[in-house]
């Protein structure tokens, strides 16, 4: 049931340009140059900004002597606002694509193996069903992928939900977990050798992914706990392409999901170094926001994914 106080306070105070005016002092935390975004004066902006304060009863921002930062009752309305915002424009390209024969659009997420597997599938049986629906995808780390879900700007993710604050407000449908393997180039020094040491792989050249994935994260924890130090040649990159890439090109050494290396194990380009990591990920599967109406390009988006993962045997394994 709808709370008159909150209604109330969007009829008589919530106003669209503090919505705007909010997400860009998230972005810029300065008053002039959120202003500046915003297509406002500076103290059009502070009278905005102070206006929806005294509205709420709290303080959203501190004043630096540098800027702002948001207060955490400015991190909610900063992220609320987003999101509002975001469905604003989403209604507005449903409208615009309705007007010239098309019939929709959908933004979804995706960590790296779903991205080339299911994901591509999934689209697949999309564009047989309704060909006229816009796709954009964004492959990324989970805790990314999940704010652009939060604000409004993904409409479906397929990763992990790692934060217990994001898990009330979201819904997880698990599919698999991804076992992970040391993968290097065929003819590796390294190759065929059943005497590997973790220390001995610290000391090669890596290809990681970026800092606050899962994967980064629990490789870090497992030379910290052996007592090692972390490898000092590094790339990072969530590029499976370049990954590759640079594995077949040089004594480079990548943990990459069992089931991406398949097709270059097959075709004899990579090969699997005889050392268990010991490293298994949480479970991904299908992420979308509670009690949030998907438009009609997301719902059937949705449908696809489901039956793209019973016909893979994904659901049911986690």
């Amino acid at each position: 049931m709808t709370d008159p106080r909150s209604d109330r306070f969007v009829r008589s105070h919530l106003k669209t340009r503090q919505l705007v005016l909010l997400v860009e002092l998230g972005r810029h935390g300065s008053i002039l140059h959120a202003a500046q975004a915003a297509n406002l004066t500076q103290p059009a902006a502070s009278k905005l900004l102070a206006d929806l304060e005294h509205a709420l009863g709290v303080k959203l921002f501190e004043r630096l002597p540098r800027g702002v930062a948001p207060t955490w009752y400015g991190e909610v309305m900063i992220r609320r606002a987003g999101a509002a915002l975001a469905e604003l424009d989403a209604g507005h390209q449903e409208v615009m694509e309705l007007l010239s024969g098309l019939s929709g659009r959908v933004a979804v997420g995706a960590v790296l193996t779903p991205s080339t597997t299911l994901l591509p599938a999934a689209i697949t049986l999309l564009k047989q069903r309704q060909p006229r629906v816009h796709v954009a995808i964004s492959v990324d780390t989970s805790k990314i992928l999940i704010q652009h879900l939060q604000n409004g700007e993904l409409d479906l993710v397929i990763g992990r939900v790692l934060d217990s604050e994001s898990a009330a407000q979201l819904s997880f449908e698990p599919l698999n977990d991804e076992p992970h393997c040391l993968v290097v180039r065929a003819g590796h020094p390294l190759a065929g050798r059943d005497d590997l040491s973790l220390a001995e792989l610290a000391r090669q050249s890596w290809i990681l992914p970026p800092g606050g994935s899962i994967l980064r994260d629990r490789l870090t924890a497992l030379f910290l706990s052996a007592g090692l130090d972390q490898p000092q040649q590094t790339v990072e990159t969530l590029s499976l392409p370049v990954v590759t890439s640079l594995l077949s090109q040089s004594d480079m050494v990548s943990a990459l999901p069992d089931e991406l290396v398949k097709p270059y194990l097959a075709a004899g380009l990579l090969e699997v170094l005889p050392f268990d990591l010991g490293l298994r990920m949480d479970v991904y599967g299908i992420v979308t926001r509670r009690g949030h109406q998907l438009s009609p390009g997301a719902e059937l988006m949705l449908n696809c994914l489901r039956e793209q993962a019973v016909r893979r045997g994904l659901t049911g394994r986690a």
